[in-house]
């Protein structure tokens, strides 16, 4: 592609910095050490809507919110393990995130598919902050690999497993894709644009669809997916 270039990779420590997020580029390859929490939206209305006294001090702990649900398990010693975790569409949670950027302090959000280039540039870029997004689908036993141990689990009885918020120590967790840059672009969305200006070339010299009259097409405006 036309912006195609020499993709890195980059192990970052947590809390990351603002200089070390200002540094990371669209399609980067990133594995991270240090703390993480989990939060999504339970987390985000229980604090968020319903005024809840946040469970940890944020600013000491770490600024890396992870959109997941992690397959945990208790052990014989009563600790909590967790083996996998997989992450969640982050798109849902948008209308939450510009008060949890300012609530949490988060500069780095992970999770699967990302969002728009409007909610990076108005929600993201003001508070500093980068999206990571996992790599395909059936990683969750890679990334499992990279959880050393649950630090904590707090309101895990109230909100369950998928909902409720986990600390967690990681090392060389990971790999996680540079989807949102320092600027609010977007690695999705400027490959999709690169894609579709060239699409209707795909089309161009086919016969009319044989099946025309029972509605199949040809124009992508109208297509049925």
């Amino acid at each position: 592609m036309g912006n195609a270039r020499e993709r890195k990779t980059v192990r970052l420590k947590t809390p990351v910095t603002d200089a070390a997020l200002a540094t990371l580029e669209l399609g980067d390859v990133v594995y991270l050490d240090g703390l993480i929490y989990t939060a999504r939206e339970g987390i985000y209305k229980k604090i968020l809507e319903e005024g809840a006294a946040p469970p940890v001090d944020f600013a000491s702990l770490t600024n890396v919110n992870f959109h997941c649900s992690p397959a945990a398990a208790k052990q014989e010693d009563g600790s909590l393990k967790v083996s996998a975790v997989t992450a969640t569409a982050s798109f849902r949670f948008s209308k939450w995130m510009k008060d949890w950027f300012k609530a949490s302090g988060a500069k780095m959000v992970i999770g699967k598919g990302g969002m728009s280039e409007e909610d990076y540039k108005t929600l993201f870029v003001p508070a500093g902050a980068v999206y990571l997004t996992t790599v395909g689908y059936g990683t969750g036993a890679l990334l499992g690999r990279g959880i050393r141990q649950v630090k904590a689990a707090h309101w895990l009885d109230e909100l369950g497993i998928a909902q409720a918020m986990w600390v967690l120590e990681v090392e060389k967790f990971g790999p996680l894709l540079v989807e949102s840059d320092h600027a609010g672009n977007s690695l999705f969305e400027r490959n999709n644009r690169e894609i579709n200006a060239g699409i209707d070339k795909l089309y161009e010299g086919l016969k009319k669809p044989s099946l025309q009259r029972f509605g199949e097409t040809d124009d992508r405006e109208r297509e049925l997916i």
